[in-house]
């Protein structure tokens, strides 16, 4: 079973999501593939980082505790699952290198690929770190035995920008608006954080 997973780290739904699907997996018996593919939820943001609270006030044009008030409701979705969200404490910015970091890690050291991504989901929405710079990766590839100077000269250079548009790209094509958007076996699409149950209906479908 293969499982393309269109993600953004900064998508609250998508950590939900991955988590719903670990506990969908959990009694499935065939091998099963995880692939990252990247989804920029605004590629157009900044490197220069603002707080997520301030970002979606100013959006949406309501107060600061009104936009609280709106991180609050994921953030109860998100206990249900065992995550113990901060929202209010996470950073707006650019995801393009954390993406060309997973991308890079999924290619050269697979195995590694699913706990990194928790450790990054885990780092921005629960304790509050940043996840957008080499210097907020670096301490990443370093705590998963990761060659750091490679990782370094992947982020400093333009190796996997085309693979990050092109994820994109197929995501549009697949008719894929948003993220967390998950396909089975190139057969079945499922859209959002959805409960166990559909990702259980979803992995039978796809077997099928």
């Amino acid at each position: 079973m293969r499982i393309d997973v269109w993600a953004d780290l900064v998508c609250p739904w998508c950590f939900i999501g991955k988590r719903r699907l670990q506990r969908a997996l959990e009694d499935y018996n065939d091998d099963v593939q995880i692939v990252h593919r990247a989804f920029q939820l605004d590629p157009t943001a900044s490197t220069h980082c603002e707080p997520t609270v301030d970002h979606l006030a100013a959006k949406y044009g309501v107060s600061r505790e009104q936009a609280l008030e709106m991180m609050s409701k994921v953030t109860e979705v998100a206990s249900t699952e065992g995550l113990d969200y901060h929202l209010d404490k996470t950073m707006r910015g650019n995801t393009r290198d954390v993406h060309r970091f997973v991308l890079w890690v999924q290619d050269t050291q697979p195995e590694s690929t699913q706990p990194l991504l928790t450790d990054l989901y885990s780092a921005y929405f629960e304790r509050g770190e940043r996840i957008f710079t080499v210097d907020d990766l670096t301490p990443f590839a370093e705590r998963h035995g990761l060659d750091t100077d490679a990782v370094l000269k992947v982020l400093e250079g333009r190796d996997y920008i085309d693979v990050v548009d092109n994820d994109q790209a197929t995501a549009r094509e697949l008719g894929a608006g948003g993220v967390p958007f998950f396909v089975f076996n190139n057969k079945v699409g499922l859209s959002g954080a959805q409960p166990v149950g559909a990702f259980l209906q979803a992995l039978e479908q796809a077997r099928g």
